[in-house]
């Protein structure tokens, strides 16, 4: 059996940064189990199925696709940066004549379109409430250390915890702040965190960034996640509450790094849009 298959870089324009996430182009379904062992052998934080959803879909020219992401440990309901890359395959390899491209998936329809020299993913917006210290206390130690916390929030619908670093650290120390993820399942109590987001603001007076993030998962087997697009999808609505803001530029500070431009929308959604480089095409042969 052969399935094309597509290594991309997503939220850059160059060849090994960004967040890369491999595509495969399924013609026809795929065994169940052969969905995680592909993912697993792919060993990158996600890695992508787009199927046809009916007989007679074409990659080339149908609109709708199903879509599923997969990391080395399993399935997840969400993932920006392989639905970008998903669509850089489609609109960039296989040329689909589209304008809009819609990815049926655990999380609800997904589009992405062409803007220019980026794709737009259009995603849904969660809501972070605030979070209890005492709770998550030994977890925020593990991560930041005795660095002062500004805001705690979770979110819900896609348990992450956002914590904000104190306004008086900046983009270089979160940068250079030597996580060790691993730990944070031992210091994990409650049960209910599967995604730890560090953030701290921007300098948004000009043409900065608004704010940045790192984020980490060692809960799906990942431990730090180069670019995040669903972590952006929480960080979305706390920082355009936070600012003021609808429009905004984010930056995650992982080695590879990684630009997301934002649009807030009134539907309670949001446009993540980011570019792509696609470094590898070949065939899994099993």
């Amino acid at each position: 059996m052969q399935i094309p298959i597509f290594t991309v870089d997503a939220f850059t324009n160059r060849p090994f940064s960004g967040n890369p996430a491999a595509v495969c182009l399924l013609e026809n379904d795929l065994d169940e189990d052969l969905h995680q062992k592909i993912a697993t052998e792919m060993n990158l934080s996600e890695t992508a199925f787009i199927r046809k959803l009916k007989p007679g879909d074409d990659f080339t020219k149908s609109s709708c696709f199903g879509l599923r992401w997969f990391t080395p440990a399993n399935e997840v309901p969400l993932c920006g940066h392989a639905t970008l890359a998903s669509a850089a395959v489609l609109f960039h390899v296989q040329k689909n004549t589209n304008s809009v491209l819609t990815f049926v998936t655990l999380s609800g329809e997904l589009k992405a379109r062409q803007v220019k020299d980026h794709i737009v993913l259009d995603l849904p917006l969660y809501t972070a409430y605030p979070q209890e210290l005492k709770e998550v206390e030994e977890l925020i130690k593990a991560a930041v250390g005795d660095m002062i916390v500004q805001d705690l929030r979770y979110s819900p619908d896609t348990k992450k915890l956002l914590v904000r670093l104190s306004d008086t650290y900046g983009r270089s120390v979160l940068e250079e702040l030597k996580v060790s993820a691993q730990r944070f399942l031992s210091a994990e109590k409650t049960g209910k965190v599967k995604g730890l987001i560090l953030t701290v603001k921007g300098n948004s007076s000009g043409k900065g960034h608004d704010f940045y993030s790192r984020y980490f998962a060692p809960w799906y087997g990942v431990l730090e996640d180069p670019v995040t697009g669903s972590a952006h999808a929480v960080l979305s609505s706390y920082w355009s509450e936070q600012l003021g803001k609808k429009e905004m530029l984010a930056f995650q500070c992982s080695r590879r790094g990684g630009e997301l431009k934002i649009s807030v929308r009134d539907d309670g959604r949001v446009d993540i849009a980011g570019q792509t480089a696609v470094v590898l095409k070949g065939n899994l042969t099993f």
